[in-house]
């Protein structure tokens, strides 16, 4: 399927008008030069509104709508799991991390582990940060984009990575921050309503009258093994998302990572103009999270219904998932592949219309580039405000430092662009491989955060032991427990961290008073409008789970 030059017209419109609203947005008042708090903390204006969009935008990207949709076509909507427990992570975010975050008056992660634990933790972290941002976060984007685009206009995969990749810098290396955010807005505008319409469009293919309602109810009647939230021990993917365990283990470490200590989310939060602000944004997006996957999971389900063998294009392996590897064969010489979800979603965006198909896949690429320009924005702040100026550049200008940060974005783009081919070329369901590689780590990070939050007595070599020993028992834990769940693995690691870094710290001094997080002079309140939406979303979380146990 081959866009229609409508289509391509309405995406190189969209593109001009979102470059230029950036210009505009980013523009400073005559004789200010933009410094560090501009460039990299949008200069700390950030509303609420903007910062939910913006949260949800950087989220929302081709790991997700591709991944997540190829996921779904596999699994079906357990893998909803990942967004629905976002939604109530965010609330815990809101209400007990960024308190003590904003009251440390932080551009960076790696900047509160310093002014918590000391230089060491930070420098390691800020290594660690930038490599798996660079190696692991821009090359899935970058790959996945590809893929749609490859999918719908047959452009070479390099250089649909090689557009998008150019696109989002066009507009985030020179804005920073606020241009990012600012233009979120619309970007999240646009994958929503996109999202909703392939939906909507998907669904009606379902049914035999094109009635979009009666087609859900299709897919719930025909398909009742996709609508399983919680999996039995006998599922095929009960090593992916092992039952019971995702509400209760893992799956929280690695939303609290996520949403709580990743630099490119939070770094919204922290652009916010008031702790009252960065809180209604981060519900804001927990309310977007909801939504999710009503436009990403359930097209790939329709997808399943649609196109069974969309996979592994002859067979029908997918109606027995135990034999997905042994039956999916290249068609040109016989060969074993493993077979390929993700092309599920960029497959139902071909049923829209010739100019709606053109407003889809605008919508798509705003999803993409949001997220490739929040993560080389993230590179560029952590490598300039915690390597280059404490280390090599003490007395450089703001000036210089904004400069700096340019050229960390687009190196970091071009290494990721030639790295995404070897690293993902073969993998079947990026998103889930993405869990596979960040679940190595998120642990120790989550444990690392805890203890220098919550409590006084951990010092810089107890958080140091934390994490190293957390990434050790990880990469060692298939072996001694090969038939775990890796999200129950990520759960038990992490309080083995904990323990870890309870145990060590009793080695060292305790950290001087001013390096603490004083808890008592922190106020947790939140207004009443906060404590009722929160509640609500935990309801309605309880009812979805409560319809599809």
């Amino acid at each position: 399927m081959q866009l229609e030059m409508i289509d391509l017209l309405i995406v190189a419109g969209y593109a001009v008008i979102l470059l230029g609203i950036a210009l505009v947005v980013s523009r400073e008042p005559a004789g200010h030069n933009k410094n560090t708090e501009d460039y990299f903390l949008a200069g700390k204006s950030l509303p609420w509104w903007a910062i939910g969009a913006s949260l949800i935008a950087a989220n929302i990207s081709a790991e997700q709508i591709i991944g997540m949709a190829g996921s779904g076509f596999a699994m079906g909507l357990a893998i909803a799991s990942y967004e629905w427990m976002a939604a109530i992570t965010l609330v815990i975010v809101g209400k007990f991390f960024l308190p003590i975050f904003l009251k440390r008056g932080i551009y960076t992660m790696p900047q509160f582990l310093e002014s918590r634990f000391g230089p060491t933790v930070k420098y390691v972290m800020s290594v660690f940060w930038l490599i798996l941002y660079t190696v692991v976060n821009l090359t899935t984007v970058m790959w996945l984009g590809a893929t749609a685009i490859n999918t719908l206009t047959g452009l070479d995969m390099f250089y649909g990575m090689l557009a998008l990749g150019a696109f989002a810098a066009a507009y985030s290396l020179y804005g920073g921050l606020k241009a990012v955010a600012m233009t979120d807005i619309i970007q999240v505008v646009m994958l929503i309503g996109g999202g909703l319409l392939i939906t909507w469009l998907a669904l009606g293919q379902v049914a035999p009258s094109g009635n979009p309602v009666e087609g859900f109810a299709v897919l719930a009647d025909d398909l009742p093994q996709k609508f399983n939230m919680i999996f039995s021990k006998e599922n095929f993917f009960y090593n992916d998302l092992p039952g019971i365990g995702v509400l209760l283990g893992g799956m929280w470490i690695m939303n609290l990572s996520y949403w709580g200590f990743n630099q490119y989310i939070i770094q919204r939060a922290l652009g916010a103009k008031s702790i009252q602000e960065a809180q209604r944004g981060v519900l804001f997006a927990g309310y977007l999270k909801l939504l999710v996957p009503f436009i990403v999971v359930i097209p790939g389900i329709a997808a399943f219904y649609l196109q069974p063998d969309l996979a592994c294009p002859g067979t029908e392996l997918l109606v027995d998932p135990a034999s997905y590897q042994a039956t999916c064969a290249a068609a040109a010489d016989g060969a074993a592949v493993s077979p390929s979800f993700d092309r599920a979603y960029p497959t139902m965006m071909a049923l829209a219309p010739v100019g709606i198909r053109g407003l889809i896949f605008a919508a798509l690429i705003a999803a993409i580039v949001s997220s490739l320009a929040s993560m080389i924005n993230s590179i560029s702040t952590i490598f300039t405000m915690d390597l280059v100026r404490p280390l090599i550049a003490r007395d450089a200008t703001e000036k210089t430092l904004v400069t700096v940060g340019r050229v960390v974005s687009f190196v970091a783009l071009l290494i990721a662009l030639f790295l995404a081919t070897p690293l993902l070329g073969n993998s079947p369901q990026v998103f889930q491989n993405i869990q596979n590689w960040t679940g190595l780590f998120t642990p120790g990070i989550t444990a690392l955060f805890f203890l220098g939050m919550f409590w006084k007595r951990a010092t810089e070599i107890g958080a140091l032991a934390a994490v190293i020993g957390s990434v050790l028992l990880s990469l060692f834990w298939p072996k001694l427990f090969p038939g775990m769940p890796f999200m129950d693995r990520v759960g038990i690691v992490f309080l083995i961290a904990m323990a870890i870094g309870v145990v060590v710290s009793y080695l060292q001094k305790p950290q001087s008073e001013e390096k603490v997080v004083d808890l008592r002079g922190i106020s947790f309140r939140t207004g009443p409008i906060f404590n009722f939406a929160s509640i609500a979303i935990i309801v309605i979380l309880c009812g979805l789970y409560g319809i599809w146990w």
